[in-house]
């Protein structure tokens, strides 16, 4: 309850799983960055950009 600022037990579980499962969303979502081929390099996003 300290670290989180909650004023009861119950907010501070909640602010737990909250920031637990942003995290564990976080990591699955960083597993698969690069694994895509469709995916823009950054020379053709300013390419295309240029185009318009």
């Amino acid at each position: 309850m300290r670290l989180t600022g909650a004023k009861t037990k119950r907010e501070a579980i909640v602010t737990a799983l909250t920031d637990f499962n942003q995290r564990k969303r976080m990591a699955a979502l960083t597993r698969h960055f690069g694994k895509s081929n469709t995916f823009m390099t950054h020379a053709e996003l300013m390419k295309m950009r240029q185009m318009d």
